[in-house]
């Protein structure tokens, strides 16, 4: 009785696959073309100019003395290294406007930025404390 039946599935697992055409099943898709519009161009991104070298060099460090003329600053990662920089005229116009409101004390942060064969500082950042 098993066999026959076996028979009988297969008979018509054969019958189904020859009753779908192939062609049918192979037939591709068709769509339109995506066309892109000609007219706007698309951006992808905007590019970016590099920022030129100044030339100038960098030094950081905490203040031990400072006037309208020189600021003398004390390394921030070496403790013995010391340097006394003269002030530019922009530079020192800026360091009298912070004297005349108590000037920067021993200890506090700057950050100083000098041209390397004058030495002379050009900008110079740094929060002053409250004089006392």
């Amino acid at each position: 009785m098993r066999r026959p039946l076996q028979i009988a599935c297969a008979g018509a697992l054969i019958l189904g696959t020859m009753g779908v055409s192939r062609a049918v099943a192979q037939d591709p898709i068709v769509t339109a073309p995506i066309i892109a519009s000609e007219v706007a161009p698309i951006i992808v991104s905007a590019v970016k100019p590099k920022p030129k070298p100044t030339g100038l060099a960098k030094f950081e460090g905490t203040v031990m003395h400072a006037n309208s003329v020189q600021i003398t600053v004390k390394a921030m990662g070496n403790d013995m290294s010391i340097q006394t920089f003269p002030l530019s005229e922009m530079a020192s116009a800026k360091m009298q406007q912070i004297i005349d409101k108590g000037g920067y004390q021993y200890g506090d942060k700057v950050k100083l930025e000098y041209d390397p064969q004058s030495l002379r500082v050009v900008k110079f950042k740094g929060k002053p404390s409250k004089s006392l």
